[in-house]
């Protein structure tokens, strides 16, 4: 059983709390996307780090940004190292990162359920503004790839879904 130091749990810590640079309202801890933090010396650590999706454009955002805290924390060597598997899944949102990206105004990800059974076919996205499920696709794709654009019919109001991966 590999037990993680305190210097590790502190480290994890300063790491899971740099904010996603395409989700600012998200940390990287919050998003699911921090699998682990391991010293490598007295001054050296690694960081694994899983992207949303392969070629993720926001892994070397936050390769770096990791780094800089890190350093900031006397860590003279910080690897960050990207891993793909197991890939990142819409699962891997924390409660409160799904909280805060509905304060946001981004619709959360419904839950998947990571069960390996069969998943759930629901097809309502709740708007984050009114509550409304009465929502319509106004483009697959909106800032970033990983988001779509949708409307409420309700209230009017655009907003962007997280989807499910």
């Amino acid at each position: 059983m590999v037990t993680e130091t305190l210097l590790e749990a502190e480290l994890h810590r300063l790491a899971g709390a740099v904010p996603d640079p395409e989700l600012p309202v998200l940390t990287l801890q919050e998003l699911g996307v921090l699998r682990g933090v391991h010293m490598e010396g007295p001054d050296s650590v690694t960081v694994r780090l899983t992207p949303t999706y392969t070629g993720c454009p926001a892994i070397e955002a936050m390769s770096a940004d990791i780094e800089r805290v890190l350093h900031d924390h006397g860590m003279k060597d910080v690897s960050v190292v990207t891993v793909l598997a197991p890939a990142w899944s819409t699962d891997d949102i924390s409660d409160e990162g799904r909280r805060k990206l509905s304060e946001f105004g981004i619709a959360p990800p419904r839950p998947q359920g990571g069960t390996g059974g069969p998943v759930p076919l629901t097809l309502a996205v709740r708007c984050p503004h009114c509550g409304s499920t009465d929502t319509e696709l106004l483009s697959r794709f909106s800032s970033t790839a990983c988001k779509a654009l949708r409307r409420c019919v309700a209230c009017r109001e655009p907003f962007d879904h997280f989807k499910e991966l």
